[in-house]
C-alpha cells in the first residue's frame, strides 16, 4: 500500500514521513508543500492513502480532499481540532492531532490498510438481502451471512459503502447509510452523524463531541447531538458543559 504527505510546514512533513517509516510498511510516494503541486502528482500516479494537512495556502486539506477520488482514503493531520466533524462528513479514515503520537498513527494506518483491503475484495459486491426485527442477511461470496443486530456495535459510512463492525467482525457492503439504517431496528441503532450508525447497547461512554465503544472513538455530529442527548437523559444533560 502507498500513500503521499501533503503539508505546508518541511518539518512536518520529515516527522511525518519518520513516523511512517517507524511503525509501518507503507510506501511513500511523494511529499508536497500543496494540495495543487499533488494534484499534477495524481494526474500521473495512482495513490492509496493520503496523510492531509488542513491549513495550507492556496488550496485547503478540506477543500482538496473533496476533488479526490472515491477510492483515495485520507487522514488528515492537523493541529486544529476544529475541523473533525467536517473531515468525518467526508469520509476520512482517521483525524489526528498534531503532535502525532505515534501509536495513534499506527492505529490510524492500521484502519487505512483493512479498509484498503475491503474495499479491493469482491465482497465490495456485497448486498444486503433480506432483514428481519432481529437479524438481516449479507450476500458475500456466493453466500448469505447472518447478522444478528445484537452483533451489530456499529455502523460507518465509507465513500461509496458501508462498514458493519460486529463483535466478530467487519463486513463491507455497497449500500449508504441511511438506506442501511432504514433496514435496521430503530430501538437499539442511532444515527449520531453523518458517517456512523451506533448500536446504544454498547455504548461505553460519551461527551459532548464523542462516543466512545471498545476502543472505537466516534464523532457526534451537531446535527444529531441534541437527539442523541434527549435519548439518554430526556434532554437532562448540559450540552453545553464540558
Amino acid at each position: 500500500m502507498n500513500c503521499i504527505i501533503i503539508d505546508d510546514e518541511p518539518l512536518a512533513r520529515a516527522e511525518m514521513q519518520s513516523l511512517i517509516n517507524e511503525v509501518s510498511q507503507l510506501e511513500i510516494l511523494g511529499k508536497f508543500s500543496n494540495a495543487p503541486a499533488a494534484i499534477e502528482f495524481l494526474k500521473t500516479n495512482e495513490v492509496d492513502l493520503i496523510f492531509l494537512d488542513i491549513e495550507m495556502p492556496l488550496v485547503t486539506g478540506l477543500e482538496f480532499a473533496e476533488m479526490l477520488p472515491k477510492q483515495t482514503l485520507i487522514i488528515f493531520t492537523t493541529a486544529y481540532s476544529q475541523y473533525a466533524l467536517k473531515s468525518y462528513e467526508l469520509e476520512a479514515v482517521d483525524y489526528l492531532l498534531k503532535p502525532i503520537d505515534k501509536q495513534r498513527l499506527e492505529k490510524a494506518i492500521e484502519k487505512a490498510v483493512l479498509y484498503k483491503e475491503l474495499l479491493s475484495r469482491d465482497t465490495v459486491k456485497n448486498t444486503v438481502e433480506s432483514n428481519t426485527t432481529d437479524f438481516l442477511f449479507i450476500k458475500a461470496d456466493r453466500r448469505y451471512y447472518k447478522i444478528n443486530f445484537s452483533e451489530i456495535k456499529f455502523i460507518e459510512g465509507l465513500k461509496d459503502y458501508v462498514v458493519i463492525h460486529t463483535q466478530s467482525q467487519k463486513l463491507i457492503t455497497a449500500m449508504n447509510l441511511k438506506t442501511i439504517h432504514q433496514k435496521i431496528s430503530e430501538d437499539i441503532f442511532l444515527r449520531v452523524s453523518k458517517s456512523y450508525v451506533v448500536n446504544i447497547n454498547f455504548i461505553d461512554s460519551f461527551d459532548n463531541h464523542n462516543i466512545y465503544i471498545n476502543d472505537a472513538e466516534i464523532p457526534l455530529g451537531e446535527v444529531y447531538r441534541s437527539a442523541f442527548f434527549t435519548r439518554y437523559s430526556g434532554g437532562s444533560l448540559n450540552l453545553d458543559g464540558n
